[in-house]
């Protein structure tokens, strides 16, 4: 069983940056790749980045893919999304997702099935 806890969400202004942090319980973090998806109001929850469990894979939505960064620390059970050059339609929820995987490959991890854990979401408002 793994919880996540997200943080660091808030306001900030177009162009603006801010880091967003998941923090896990449990003692087996470095077994899992993990994942952020956002839900915009209206909208389906969808893919923005993942990373593969030890941080040697990195994959973006494009539309983020140049602002955004995700890392990890697995001595600190934590996924961090950097994200720069804000714009208003970042503007969501974002959650963090951990995926067990027996090796350094994530698999579909753009798909939020393929995840088994989920954060509650953090709210990140970009304003113009």
């Amino acid at each position: 069983q793994v919880q996540l806890v997200e943080s660091g969400g808030g306001l900030v202004q177009a162009g603006g940056s801010l880091r967003i942090s998941c923090a896990a319980s449990g003692r087996t973090f470095s077994s899992y790749a993990m994942g952020w998806f956002r839900q915009a109001p209206g909208k389906e929850r969808e893919f923005v980045a993942a990373i593969s469990r030890r941080g040697t894979l990195t994959y973006y939505a494009d539309s983020v893919k140049g602002r955004f960064t995700i890392s990890r620390d697995n001595a600190k059970n934590t996924v961090y999304l950097q994200m720069s050059s804000l714009k208003p339609e970042d503007t969501a929820a974002y959650y963090c997702a951990a995926d067990w995987v027996p090796s350094d490959n994530i698999g579909k991890y753009y798909s939020e099935e393929e995840y088994d854990y989920w954060g509650q979401g953090t709210q990140v408002t970009v304003s113009s």
